[in-house]
Protein backbone atom coordinates (compact mmCIF):
# COMPACT_ATOMS: atom_id res chain seq x y z
CA UNK A 1 0.00 0.00 0.00
CA UNK A 2 1.35 3.43 -0.94
CA UNK A 3 2.40 5.60 2.00
CA UNK A 4 -0.18 8.31 1.18
CA UNK A 5 -3.03 5.80 0.92
CA UNK A 6 -2.00 4.11 4.16
CA UNK A 7 -1.88 7.46 5.95
CA UNK A 8 -5.36 8.36 4.67
CA UNK A 9 -6.74 5.02 5.83
CA UNK A 10 -5.61 5.48 9.42
CA UNK A 11 -5.99 9.25 9.65
CA UNK A 12 -9.26 11.05 10.35
CA UNK A 13 -10.54 14.35 11.76
CA UNK A 14 -12.77 14.52 14.84
CA UNK A 15 -15.01 17.61 14.79
CA UNK A 16 -15.91 19.26 18.09
CA UNK A 17 -18.66 21.83 17.82
CA UNK A 18 -18.51 24.78 20.18
CA UNK A 19 -21.50 26.55 21.69
CA UNK A 20 -21.04 29.49 19.32
CA UNK A 21 -21.45 27.17 16.32
CA UNK A 22 -17.80 27.13 15.27
CA UNK A 23 -16.06 23.77 15.03
CA UNK A 24 -12.67 22.65 16.30
CA UNK A 25 -11.15 20.09 13.92
CA UNK A 26 -8.92 17.54 15.62
CA UNK A 27 -6.65 15.36 13.54
CA UNK A 28 -6.18 11.92 15.04
CA UNK A 29 -4.58 8.68 13.92
CA UNK A 30 -5.91 5.13 14.03
CA UNK A 31 -2.37 3.83 14.46
CA UNK A 32 0.04 4.94 17.18
CA UNK A 33 0.00 5.44 20.93
CA UNK A 34 -2.85 6.53 23.18
CA UNK A 35 -2.01 10.19 22.55
CA UNK A 36 -3.08 9.98 18.90
CA UNK A 37 -6.80 9.70 19.72
CA UNK A 38 -9.37 12.14 21.12
CA UNK A 39 -10.60 10.32 24.24
CA UNK A 40 -14.06 10.83 25.74
CA UNK A 41 -12.65 12.47 28.89
CA UNK A 42 -10.94 15.11 26.75
CA UNK A 43 -14.24 15.93 25.05
CA UNK A 44 -16.06 16.10 28.40
CA UNK A 45 -13.43 18.45 29.85
CA UNK A 46 -13.25 20.62 26.73
CA UNK A 47 -17.02 21.09 26.74
CA UNK A 48 -17.05 21.70 30.51
CA UNK A 49 -14.84 24.74 29.92
CA UNK A 50 -17.72 26.27 27.97
CA UNK A 51 -20.35 25.75 30.67
CA UNK A 52 -21.86 28.61 32.65
CA UNK A 53 -20.74 26.86 35.84
CA UNK A 54 -17.09 27.13 34.87
CA UNK A 55 -16.97 30.24 32.72
CA UNK A 56 -19.18 32.64 34.62
CA UNK A 57 -19.51 34.29 31.22
CA UNK A 58 -21.00 37.79 31.38
CA UNK A 59 -21.22 40.15 28.40
CA UNK A 60 -18.89 38.07 26.26
CA UNK A 61 -16.14 37.56 28.82
CA UNK A 62 -14.87 34.16 29.94
CA UNK A 63 -13.03 32.89 33.02
CA UNK A 64 -10.11 31.76 30.82
CA UNK A 65 -9.65 35.04 28.99
CA UNK A 66 -6.02 36.19 29.37
CA UNK A 67 -5.34 33.39 31.86
CA UNK A 68 -2.27 31.16 31.60
CA UNK A 69 -3.08 27.50 30.97
CA UNK A 70 -0.85 24.43 30.80
CA UNK A 71 -2.21 21.15 29.46
CA UNK A 72 -0.44 17.95 30.51
CA UNK A 73 -0.56 14.82 28.34
CA UNK A 74 -2.26 16.90 25.66
CA UNK A 75 -2.23 14.25 22.91
CA UNK A 76 -4.25 15.82 20.10
CA UNK A 77 -4.54 19.08 22.04
CA UNK A 78 -8.36 19.05 22.19
CA UNK A 79 -8.65 20.55 25.68
CA UNK A 80 -5.91 23.12 25.23
CA UNK A 81 -7.28 24.25 21.88
CA UNK A 82 -10.72 24.73 23.41
CA UNK A 83 -9.14 26.86 26.15
CA UNK A 84 -7.19 28.91 23.58
CA UNK A 85 -10.39 29.47 21.60
CA UNK A 86 -11.93 30.87 24.79
CA UNK A 87 -9.18 33.46 25.20
CA UNK A 88 -6.55 31.65 27.30
CA UNK A 89 -2.80 31.72 26.70
CA UNK A 90 -2.11 28.01 26.44
CA UNK A 91 0.90 25.72 26.38
CA UNK A 92 -0.01 22.18 25.30
CA UNK A 93 2.59 19.62 26.37
CA UNK A 94 3.34 16.00 25.60
CA UNK A 95 6.21 13.75 24.53
CA UNK A 96 8.47 14.49 21.54
CA UNK A 97 6.68 11.98 19.31
CA UNK A 98 3.37 13.88 19.61
CA UNK A 99 4.69 17.34 18.80
CA UNK A 100 3.96 17.09 15.07
CA UNK A 101 0.34 16.12 15.74
CA UNK A 102 -0.08 18.94 18.27
CA UNK A 103 1.40 21.49 15.87
CA UNK A 104 -0.80 20.22 13.03
CA UNK A 105 -3.93 20.66 15.16
CA UNK A 106 -2.81 24.12 16.26
CA UNK A 107 -2.40 25.07 12.59
CA UNK A 108 -5.79 23.60 11.63
CA UNK A 109 -7.58 25.64 14.31
CA UNK A 110 -5.58 28.87 14.40
CA UNK A 111 -8.54 30.83 12.94
CA UNK A 112 -10.52 30.04 16.13
CA UNK A 113 -7.81 31.02 18.62
CA UNK A 114 -8.63 34.20 20.53
CA UNK A 115 -5.82 33.77 23.06
CA UNK A 116 -2.59 32.02 22.12
CA UNK A 117 -1.33 28.43 21.95
CA UNK A 118 2.04 26.75 21.61
CA UNK A 119 3.27 23.16 21.87
CA UNK A 120 6.20 22.07 24.04
CA UNK A 121 7.85 18.81 25.01
CA UNK A 122 7.29 17.80 28.63
CA UNK A 123 8.15 14.42 30.09
CA UNK A 124 6.60 13.89 33.51
CA UNK A 125 9.02 13.63 36.41
CA UNK A 126 12.01 15.21 34.69
CA UNK A 127 13.78 18.27 36.00
CA UNK A 128 13.31 21.13 33.55
CA UNK A 129 15.89 23.65 32.41
CA UNK A 130 13.28 26.00 30.92
CA UNK A 131 11.08 26.33 34.00
CA UNK A 132 7.42 27.14 33.51
CA UNK A 133 5.95 29.87 35.69
CA UNK A 134 3.05 28.49 37.76
CA UNK A 135 0.00 28.83 35.47
CA UNK A 136 -3.48 29.89 36.49
CA UNK A 137 -4.80 26.50 35.35
CA UNK A 138 -3.35 23.07 34.65
CA UNK A 139 -5.65 20.88 32.56
CA UNK A 140 -5.36 17.10 32.25
CA UNK A 141 -7.68 14.53 30.71
CA UNK A 142 -7.31 10.75 31.06
CA UNK A 143 -3.78 10.92 32.43
CA UNK A 144 -4.30 8.14 35.00
CA UNK A 145 -3.72 4.77 33.39
CA UNK A 146 -0.10 3.64 33.80
CA UNK A 147 1.06 2.72 37.30
CA UNK A 148 4.67 3.59 36.50
CA UNK A 149 3.64 7.12 35.47
CA UNK A 150 1.86 8.03 38.73
CA UNK A 151 4.81 9.32 40.73
CA UNK A 152 6.37 11.20 37.76
CA UNK A 153 3.00 12.86 37.12
CA UNK A 154 2.63 13.84 40.77
CA UNK A 155 6.14 15.29 40.79
CA UNK A 156 5.34 17.37 37.73
CA UNK A 157 2.11 18.63 39.29
CA UNK A 158 3.96 19.67 42.43
CA UNK A 159 6.79 21.27 40.45
CA UNK A 160 4.62 23.25 38.04
CA UNK A 161 1.68 24.34 40.20
CA UNK A 162 1.68 27.34 42.49
CA UNK A 163 -0.49 28.19 45.50
CA UNK A 164 -3.08 29.82 43.22
CA UNK A 165 -3.01 27.24 40.43
CA UNK A 166 -6.24 25.34 39.83
CA UNK A 167 -5.64 21.87 38.38
CA UNK A 168 -8.66 20.49 36.55
CA UNK A 169 -8.49 16.73 36.11
CA UNK A 170 -11.01 14.79 34.04
CA UNK A 171 -10.78 11.01 33.93
CA UNK A 172 -12.85 8.01 32.97
CA UNK A 173 -13.31 5.58 35.84
CA UNK A 174 -12.46 2.10 34.56
CA UNK A 175 -13.24 -1.11 36.41
CA UNK A 176 -11.25 -3.65 34.40
CA UNK A 177 -7.93 -5.19 35.43
CA UNK A 178 -5.61 -3.06 37.54
CA UNK A 179 -7.39 0.22 36.81
CA UNK A 180 -9.24 0.52 40.16
CA UNK A 181 -6.01 -0.13 42.09
CA UNK A 182 -4.09 2.42 39.98
CA UNK A 183 -6.77 5.05 40.58
CA UNK A 184 -6.85 4.33 44.32
CA UNK A 185 -3.06 4.64 44.57
CA UNK A 186 -3.02 7.83 42.53
CA UNK A 187 -5.57 9.63 44.67
CA UNK A 188 -4.00 8.44 47.91
CA UNK A 189 -0.65 9.86 46.80
CA UNK A 190 -2.22 13.01 45.39
CA UNK A 191 -4.01 14.01 48.58
CA UNK A 192 -0.76 14.01 50.54
CA UNK A 193 -0.05 17.40 48.94
CA UNK A 194 -3.32 18.49 47.33
CA UNK A 195 -6.96 19.13 48.19
CA UNK A 196 -9.59 17.74 45.83
CA UNK A 197 -13.11 18.85 44.97
CA UNK A 198 -15.41 16.76 42.80
CA UNK A 199 -17.61 18.67 40.35
CA UNK A 200 -21.18 17.25 40.39
CA UNK A 201 -22.37 15.63 37.17
CA UNK A 202 -25.19 18.14 36.79
CA UNK A 203 -22.60 20.90 36.38
CA UNK A 204 -20.93 19.18 33.42
CA UNK A 205 -22.00 20.02 29.87
CA UNK A 206 -25.65 19.05 29.35
CA UNK A 207 -24.87 16.75 26.40
CA UNK A 208 -21.23 15.76 26.86
CA UNK A 209 -21.33 14.03 30.22
CA UNK A 210 -21.21 10.47 31.54
CA UNK A 211 -21.62 8.91 34.98
CA UNK A 212 -18.23 7.19 34.68
CA UNK A 213 -16.33 10.35 33.67
CA UNK A 214 -15.38 12.61 36.58
CA UNK A 215 -14.06 16.16 36.85
CA UNK A 216 -12.02 17.24 39.86
CA UNK A 217 -10.55 20.56 40.96
CA UNK A 218 -7.16 20.01 42.57
CA UNK A 219 -5.24 22.62 44.55
CA UNK A 220 -2.11 22.56 46.68
CA UNK A 221 -2.90 22.09 50.35
CA UNK A 222 -3.00 25.09 52.62
CA UNK A 223 -3.69 22.91 55.65
CA UNK A 224 -4.29 19.25 56.46
CA UNK A 225 -7.90 19.49 57.58
CA UNK A 226 -10.91 18.32 55.61
CA UNK A 227 -8.92 16.11 53.27
CA UNK A 228 -10.75 14.54 50.36
CA UNK A 229 -11.00 10.77 50.86
CA UNK A 230 -10.80 8.66 47.73
CA UNK A 231 -13.67 6.21 47.47
CA UNK A 232 -14.40 3.37 45.09
CA UNK A 233 -17.10 3.20 42.43
CA UNK A 234 -19.83 2.01 44.80
CA UNK A 235 -19.18 4.84 47.25
CA UNK A 236 -18.91 7.75 44.83
CA UNK A 237 -22.59 8.63 44.71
Amino acid sequence: MAAAAKEALYSFVRPLEKRDGTVLRLQQYGLGGVGCVVWDAAIVLAKYLETQHFSGAIAGTHALRQRSVLELGAGTGAVGLMAASLGADVTVTDLEELQDLLKLNIKMNEHLITGSVQAKVLKWGEERKDCFSPPDYILMADCIYYEESLEPLLKTLKDLSGPKTCIICCYEQRTMGKNPEIERKYFELLQLDFDLEKIPLEKHDEEYRSEDIHILYIRKKKCHQGDFKWRGVAEND
